[in-house]
C-alpha cells in the first residue's frame, strides 16, 4: 500500500511539476525512510523522490545499497542511470543501462543507451533506435515517454521543428510537466512566447512554470510579468529562510536573473552553482547564456572546455 501510494504521488509530481506531491510520497514511505533493512522496492522509491528533488548524492547512496541486495531491480538501475546521466557521467550511465538489460527490461535498457548516445552526438542512430522502440511500445505512457526522448534528441541535433512536433505528440498521449517545460523552453528560445504560454496552460503554477509564464509575459510586453517576478522572488526568499540547499534551486534562480532581471553576474553565479549539481545540456546552455550576458568571455571559454571534456554534443550550445 505504501509503494502504491508513493508511486501515485511521484507520478502526479512529474505530471504537474508540483513538488508537494513528493512530500506526500515521502510521508507514505516515512516508516522505512533511510532504513538499511527497508524493502528494496521502497528504498528505490525513496531514491526516486530524492532524485526528483535533485538530492542526487543521497539518492545514489540509497540505490547502490538497494541494488547490492537486489541486482536485477530494473527500476532501480533506471533511476541510477538517470542520476549518472544528469551528472554528466556517461560511462557510468551506460553501465547502468547494461544492468537494466540484464534485469530483462529490454525496451528501457535500449532507450537508456540511446538517450546517452544521443547526448554524445549520435543523433541519427538515436532517432532510428527510438523510432524502432516506439513501434514496440503498446501503452500510451511508454509511447509518450519515448516521444519526449525523441524531442530531446531532435533539439540536440538542431531540429527545432521536429523536436516541437515530438513534444506535442508526447503531450497528446499523456500530460507531463517535464515535457511541457521542455516544449515551452524551445518556444521561448525561438521567440514564440504566446505558444509557450499555451503549452503551459494546464500546468500548476510551480516555480518553474511561474518563471516561464513571467518570461513569456515580459517578451510580450505585458506588465503582469512584474507581479509574477515579484511572486517568484518571494518564493525563493522563503526557500532560503527555510534553509533549503541553494544548489537544488539554482537553476530557477539563474533563469530568474537571466530572463527577468537581465543580471548577468548574478545569473552566472547561480548557473555555476547549479552545475555543481546537474550537467544536462540545458544547464550548460544556461551557464553560457549567463556568462555572455555578464560579458565574461573567459568564463564562456572555460565552460566550452568543460562541455568538450564531458563529450557532450548539442547544437544549442554552439561551437
Amino acid at each position: 500500500a505504501a509503494a502504491l501510494a508513493a508511486r501515485q504521488a511521484i507520478t502526479l509530481a512529474r505530471k504537474t511539476s508540483d513538488v508537494r506531491y513528493l512530500g506526500r510520497a515521502q510521508s507514505n514511505l516515512q516508516p522505512w525512510w533511510d532504513k538499511a533493512n527497508a524493502p528494496v522496492e521502497l528504498a528505490v522509491l525513496q531514491a526516486t523522490v530524492q532524485q526528483s528533488r535533485h538530492e542526487f548524492a543521497a539518492a545514489k547512496r540509497v540505490l547502490v545499497a538497494a541494488l547490492a541486495r537486489e541486482p536485477r531491480h530494473a527500476q532501480g538501475w533506471l533511476t541510477l542511470a538517470t542520476i549518472e546521466r544528469v551528472s554528466g557521467n556517461y560511462s557510468a550511465t551506460l553501465e547502468a543501462c547494461a544492468a537494466i538489460e540484464r534485469a530483462g527490461a529490454m525496451l528501457y535498457a535500449n532507450a537508456c543507451a540511446l538517450e546517452t548516445r544521443s547526448l554524445q552526438g549520435q543523433n541519427d542512430a538515436a532517432r532510428s533506435g527510438f523510432s524502432a522502440l516506439l513501434s514496440q511500445a503498446t501503452d500510451a505512457g511508454t509511447q509518450a515517454w519515448l516521444w519526449s526522448l525523441i524531442g530531446e534528441n531532435e533539439e540536440r541535433a538542431g531540429q527545432g521543428i521536429s523536436a516541437l512536433k515530438a513534444y506535442q505528440n508526447s503531450l497528446a498521449l499523456a500530460p507531463d510537466g517535464y515535457t511541457a517545460l521542455a516544449a515551452a523552453d524551445l518556444l521561448l528560445r525561438t521567440n514564440r512566447a504566446a505558444a509557450a504560454v499555451q503549452v503551459l496552460a494546464q500546468e500548476s503554477n510551480s516555480d518553474a512554470v511561474l518563471l516561464r509564464r513571467a518570461y513569456a509575459a515580459k517578451l510580450q510586453n505585458q506588465p503582469a510579468w512584474q507581479d509574477m517576478a515579484k511572486q517568484l522572488k518571494e518564493r525563493i526568499t522563503a526557500l532560503d529562510q527555510r534553509g533549503d540547499d541553494p544548489a537544488a534551486h539554482a537553476r530557477e534562480r539563474a533563469l530568474m536573473h537571466l530572463w527577468l532581471d537581465a543580471d548577468g553576474p548574478s545569473a552566472l553565479r547561480a548557473a555555476e552553482l547549479n552545475l555543481t549539481l546537474q550537467k544536462e545540456p540545458f544547464d550548460w546552455w544556461l551557464a553560457i547564456q549567463s556568462a555572455q550576458l555578464a560579458a565574461q568571455p573567459v568564463a564562456v571559454e572555460y565552460l566550452r572546455k568543460q562541455i568538450n571534456s564531458q563529450v557532450l554534443k548539442d547544437a544549442r550550445l554552439g561551437k
